[in-house]
């Protein structure tokens, strides 16, 4: 058999590592061309890139598939199978035809929900109690293909992004191992996706950063859960601003019937609590602007945040200290 394998990102390259552990038929690794990043730009290997190299395999960093001679290199490694992992590139119906047995992706959702590029950050975001993986058959559309096994897997009160991320990626490796032999044999039954149930998971942007105080603080937790590690969520206070890396719903005890959403209402050990439009968020690890992230104590150690302080957009916060609030 012949298998290539193409992906980018960290969580690829978990699921390469657990495909090298298991097989020894990989013939080629696909991964996105190096790209410049940090303040030198200097160009940045990904994740999957470096792994491959480091076992001496085959590698191919196409800009694209619309090039007739990227297609007709992939077709010379004659490839039974292509499994495609976070690849963060839409593979044309021409390449999905090419592998005898087809290409086969693995996403981070319980296919049909949180179809697209975020399924992690918008299950958070959505409050969902569970995930998991799906290893699907690939189709032209945007995650549609049919379901060839899936594995489920129940979100942790206090999990972010990064923790279900890494969580996930583990989930996937162990999905495909298991399945490999059935892949390959080509005895594993597809599942048709149906749209009930279906839900998009948008790309996250950097605009959906700042919180919006006036939101239930269910919500501003799950934000802040969601966007960690990117784009961290972030408030403004006295013109600074800071990030939220850590919160929990607490108590609203210190906050007056006239406390207006973003209102610090109480200051301690276990950190800065919020009012937010419903409930209230104790916020446990913070990051000011040049600084690095601490615990919301030590924050205070460091900083004059009273209570009666204003957090929320800078025009809002300023208009509130002028007003003497």
């Amino acid at each position: 058999m012949n298998i290539l394998f193409a992906g980018t990102s960290d969580f690829a390259a978990v699921v390469l590592a657990a495909l090298l552990r298991a097989s020894s038929d990989l013939v080629g690794v696909y991964t996105r061309p190096d790209r410049p990043s940090g303040r030198g730009r200097k160009l940045q290997v990904s994740p999957v890139k470096a792994l491959a190299e480091s076992h001496g395999i085959a590698l191919e960093q196409p800009p694209s598939f619309g090039d007739s001679c990227v297609v007709h290199r992939l077709r010379a490694y004659k490839p039974d199978l292509m499994i495609v992992v976070a690849y963060g590139q839409i593979l044309p119906a021409e390449v999905l035809a090419i592998p005898r047995l087809g290409c086969v992706n693995l996403h981070a959702s319980l296919l049909p929900r949180w179809r697209g590029a975020a399924p992690i950050q918008r299950a958070l975001l959505a409050g969902d109690q569970e995930t998991g993986v799906c290893l699907m058959q690939m189709e032209p559309g945007l995650d549609t293909g049919p379901v060839l096994a899936r594995r489920c897997c129940a979100i942790a009160q206090h999990d972010t992004s990064a923790t279900l991320h890494d969580r996930l990626a583990e989930l996937a490796g162990a999905l495909l191992v298991d399945n490999l032999d059935g892949l390959l044999a080509g005895q594993l039954v597809p599942e048709a996706q149906g749209e009930e149930g279906m839900t998009y998971a948008g790309k996250l942007r950097k605009d959906e950063a700042p919180l919006d105080w006036s939101r239930p603080a269910t919500e501003i937790v799950r934000a802040i859960r969601a966007f960690n590690p990117w784009p961290v969520a972030e408030t403004h206070w006295r013109g600074g601003r800071l990030r939220l890396w850590a919160g929990v719903e607490c108590a609203t005890i210190g906050a007056d019937d006239g406390s207006a959403p973003g209102t610090v209402i109480a200051l301690g050990r276990d950190g800065i609590r919020v009012v937010c439009g419903s409930g209230a968020v104790l916020i446990e690890t913070v990051q000011a602007d040049g600084g690095r992230a601490m615990p919301a104590s030590s924050f205070l150690n460091a900083n004059d945040m009273q209570v009666g302080d204003q957090l929320g957009p800078p025009m809002a916060v300023a208009k509130t200290q002028e007003a003497g609030v």
